[in-house]
């Protein structure tokens, strides 16, 4: 490669850099000011970038990672895919309801948050994506629990408030009704005046992989839990039927 060859891919790394790091899209004119490259330079490159899918333009017009980056996570960290596939029905629950939206998958023994939409209110559910709860207090993990994505536990459960399952007998009895009617409900279980509901989301081979919630304080929820479970049953199917097409696509069995 000659000198010229090299320089231009360390300016095009440069730029690609900028994006990659920034919080957010990054316009054109920030990206030529913080490299210090020639405006006609920068235009040149960050083209090229472009045409082989490493970067993108957003609606405005600033620019992001590329296509070739989801593909990368999509491959290494398959669930970064399905949170990227489920957002718009995560925004759709949370315009019909107005509450905090999230999807969880199985891990371990625990349940781990992959997504999340806030509530529309000011006075809503909290930031659970970096959250570890236990699972029988939590309307996710029960239908994880109730469709055999995670393994029952045995004997006394951990008790977080006055309402939470205390015993292995009471959640497997809680299970037969979630297998039954499709959805999950928790009532102040993990915390107090918080309440939720879940539904599960099935992959390709029919087998539950996710699940669907949405929690919020009990003075708005109590009275419309058995409501949101029908909802998010319908979601939940509408996001495994777009799952199932992903994987027809792509010629997964």
């Amino acid at each position: 490669m000659t000198n010229n060859g090299a320089q231009a891919v360390d300016r095009a790394a440069q730029l690609l850099t900028l994006v990659v790091q920034a919080d957010e899209p990054i316009s054109f004119t920030e990206l030529y000011e913080d490299s210090g490259l020639a405006r006609s330079t920068t235009s040149r490159l960050l083209a090229a970038l472009e045409t082989n899918h490493l970067l993108e333009r957003d609606a405005n017009g600033a620019y992001r990672s590329g296509a070739l980056f989801a593909l990368y996570a999509a491959r290494h960290d398959p669930w970064s895919q399905v949170a990227r596939l489920a957002d718009s029905i995560l925004r759709d629950i949370g315009a019909e309801t107005g509450e905090t939206v999230n999807l969880a998958i199985p891990s371990g023994d625990t349940v781990v948050q992959i997504a999340q939409v806030d509530s529309t209110y000011m006075l809503g559910a909290r930031d659970w994506m970096q959250v570890t709860v236990p699972a029988h207090c939590s309307a996710l993990g029960k239908v994880l629990y109730a469709f055999d994505a995670l393994a029952l536990p045995s004997g006394r459960l951990e008790q977080l408030t006055a309402h939470s399952l205390s015993t292995s007998d009471e959640l497997t009895s809680q299970v037969a009704t979630i297998r039954r009617v499709g959805y999950a409900v928790t009532r102040e279980e993990l915390e107090i005046g918080l309440d939720a509901a879940a539904a599960p989301v099935y992959g390709s081979n029919g087998d539950v992989i996710a699940a669907l919630g949405v929690s919020g304080p009990s003075t708005r929820m109590r009275d419309n839990l058995d409501e949101l479970g029908p909802l998010l049953r319908k979601h939940g199917d509408a996001l495994s039927q777009l799952l199932r097409r992903r994987n027809r696509t792509k010629g997964v069995a």
